[in-house]
């Protein structure tokens, strides 16, 4: 198992390498330079990371899941329908307008109704992630209070 933490530890530095690589590429480069390429490139990295980030959660979660206790995969299926069915309802409810104040070409209706998804999901996240802290805090302080 201690192999194993050296392994993800090394992975995940190469991985943050890799990132930092890009990054000042891009800002060296010139962010407009060679077509947008460094944006291209970063945007691409990014979604190869997060691909990365939900492959892993979901095989570790399979793999040891299915080690500890086999009817977890049931608990592992519900929370994925849960997921996919939030992601579609922001994709519904995404109005994919037109982007303001551009100055080149507007993008594609697809990636446009993509980004706004992508922004309500963001929200939604970002609301879910203050309201654990707050309802953590005050558990915590009711928990505290008794003890």
């Amino acid at each position: 198992m201690k192999n194993l933490n050296k392994i993800f530890k090394w992975v995940m530095i190469a991985l943050i390498l890799v990132s930092v690589v890009f990054l000042v590429w891009g800002f060296t480069a010139g962010w407009e330079s060679k077509d947008n390429l460094p944006v291209d490139v970063l945007l691409n990295w990014a979604y190869a990371m997060v691909l990365l980030a939900l492959a892993a959660i979901i095989v570790v979660g399979l793999v040891i899941g299915v080690l500890n206790d086999p009817k977890s995969l049931v608990k592992l299926g519900i929370g994925l329908v849960v997921v996919a069915a939030v992601c579609f309802l922001a994709y519904l409810i995404a109005p994919g307008a037109p982007a303001v104040n551009l100055v080149t070409e507007q993008p594609s209706a697809g990636t446009l109704k993509l980004t706004d998804t992508i922004l309500y999901l963001t929200y939604f996240a970002g609301a879910l992630a203050i309201c654990a802290i707050v309802v953590g805090e005050v558990r915590l302080a009711i928990t505290n209070r008794k003890g």
